[in-house]
């Protein structure tokens, strides 16, 4: 029996008025193998292994057929602004030559009339002025991976042969926030571990003054539960994890960098639209092209099992318009009507948007559940609810703090 979203209905959704949201973030994983060996990776260390079966890098009747399909999508919904983010593996082992190729012919393909930006993650092992450069040069964003400082880093993030890879990072990024390039600066990546202390973290992230700190909960699921988060078990560790960095950024009167989960809690209880999968109920607007010019999902996918990425389309026989109404796409466009009963009762589903959908994988239904973080996700935007609505009132009534104060 299939797993839900298998079982959706697509033409009833059709039929019914609903449309597809075009793509607008395309993910190009220029290379499939890493040099590090992170004990946390979803890509190598989890549920999928296809990895193996796969090019390293993309060949140039790949890159050719992908930068095509692109500027087909772009011209079929008339897109403005789009995002190619350089992805792996480790995109940098794909050289910069084949960087420059990839990035230079997609903007040729897609014409003038479509701005199309260009970001790179990176684990900083290869980051030098060489690439800096070519980035300053073209325009790319580079954002870094970082999990705080020296031995809260080294504690996942080791080279194969088990030696850390903090100290490296901590000198690409020398380079990266000097004056020639730190225009090219993105921010930082830190993947939460609970055995690191939250303001430690936070603290030496701080010191690379990042423009956007990306908090990520590690991933996992119902089936294979992520460290700490014990399925169904009333405790939040991640939340108080959370809380702690938050109350530091929130309570910090001078400038401080955006971090994107804060912000886009913010942002929703005070009634907008999220602009990232982590919560809200936006549809998700991004898919992949691996290096075999596979089409798939988001990565993230290669957490649950094998293949739960996969579409079985490609972009030699396929365009992206052919993915949009797969019933795995449309499900993670669909928004409140792709929550489990139990999320779309919930008084803060509008917020959270059921969490990350990768993390609400379990065997035997599907992704029809809520996220496995689902008392993580409820408290901290509780903490960031009453924290914000405090503030509101005080706004609005002045003479309220001045009179708790003075009480």
């Amino acid at each position: 029996m299939d797993e839900w979203p298998l079982t959706l209905d697509v033409e009833g959704l059709m039929a019914a008025g609903w449309r597809p949201t075009p793509f607008r973030e395309f993910i190009l994983k220029i290379h499939s193998r890493c040099d590090l060996a992170c004990s946390y990776c979803y890509m190598y260390k989890m549920a999928d292994s296809g990895w193996r079966d796969r090019p390293k890098t993309m060949s140039s009747e790949i890159v050719a057929a992908t930068a095509q399909r692109i500027a087909e999508h772009v011209q079929a919904h008339g897109l403005p602004k789009i995002e190619v983010i350089l992805h792996g593996g480790e995109p940098l082992l794909a050289g910069p030559m084949a960087i420059r190729r990839i990035v230079t012919g997609i903007r040729s393909a897609v014409g003038e009339r479509t701005r199309v930006a260009v970001s790179l993650q990176t684990n900083g092992l290869l980051l030098d002025a060489r690439y800096l450069r070519l980035f300053d040069e073209l325009g790319i964003q580079v954002g870094v991976s970082l999990d705080g400082d020296e031995a809260a880093h080294d504690r996942n993030r080791r080279r194969a042969d088990g030696r850390g890879s903090h100290r490296r990072v901590v000198e690409a990024l020398g380079l990266l926030t000097g004056p020639p390039y730190r225009r090219v600066f993105a921010g930082l990546l830190c993947t939460i571990d609970l055995r690191n202390d939250p303001i430690d973290v936070y603290e030496a992230l701080l010191e690379f003054d990042p423009p956007t700190i990306d908090f990520l909960l590690p991933h996992g699921n119902w089936t294979i539960p992520p460290p700490g988060r014990v399925p169904d078990d009333p405790a939040t560790p991640y939340a108080d994890w959370l809380i702690a960095v938050f109350n530091r950024w929130y309570d910090t009167p001078h400038d401080v960098p955006r971090v994107r989960m804060f912000d886009e809690i913010i942002h929703l209880l005070l009634g907008g639209a999220s602009t990232t999968e982590l919560v809200g109920l936006s549809p998700a607007a991004m898919v992949v092209v691996e290096t075999d010019g596979a089409i798939e999902q988001t990565d993230l996918l290669k957490s649950a099992y094998h293949g739960a990425a996969a579409t079985g389309l490609h972009v030699l026989r396929n365009s992206f318009d052919d993915a949009l109404r797969l019933p795995t796409i449309v499900a993670r466009q669909i928004g409140r009507a792709a929550l489990a009963a139990q999320c779309r009762a919930c008084r803060v589903s509008a917020v959270c948007g059921g969490g990350l959908y990768v993390h609400r994988y379990r065997a035997g239904s599907g992704f029809a559940n809520p996220s496995v973080y689902c008392p993580d996700l409820f408290r901290l935007i509780a903490h960031i609810r009453s924290r914000v609505a405090a503030d509101l009132a005080v706004a609005r009534n002045p003479s309220s703090r001045s009179a708790d104060e003075t009480a």
